[in-house]
């Protein structure tokens, strides 16, 4: 990742103070002590000097999932997705935001790419269960 220096910050445009891997730690570091609107805003930075990162995209992502911004979330994910289809992670992110959204059938799909590609991965599988379960019960409800 390319780092950008822009000194110890500036009031007027809000940007965050040091580089771009400064403002990516830094969200990470939020994000791990949830403090996720914080995260979002470090790192919507980030993402704004380093639009093509992968990393900071997916911790963007993460952090506005865990704001209950699910729309901007999966938006995020989709691109990662979009970006290589391989992701399993960018999958099941994608998926989660989904199913947040209400959107259970589409989500179904990308939780079980997740799924398949990471067979041991059980917080893959659990969410994909718990989205198989609302559709049925939607459907018996029907």
């Amino acid at each position: 990742m390319e780092q950008q220096r822009t000194g110890t910050g500036s009031p007027s445009t809000g940007q965050p103070g040091g580089d771009v891997y400064d403002w990516y730690r830094r969200g990470l570091d939020l994000l791990s002590r949830g403090e996720a609107a914080a995260a979002a805003q470090v790192l919507a930075h980030a993402r704004a000097a380093e639009p093509a990162s992968h990393s900071i995209r997916e911790a963007l992502a993460r952090a506005l999932f865990n704001c209950r911004q699910f729309a901007e979330s999966a938006q995020t994910f989709e691109g990662l997705v979009e970006e290589n289809p391989a992701d399993d992670y960018a999958h099941f992110g994608l998926g989660l935001a989904l199913s947040r959204m209400g959107q259970h059938q589409t989500a179904v799909g990308h939780l079980a790419i997740a799924a398949a590609m990471r067979p041991g991965a059980k917080p893959y599988s659990t969410a994909l269960r718990q989205v198989r379960a609302t559709l049925k019960a939607r459907e018996a409800a029907e």
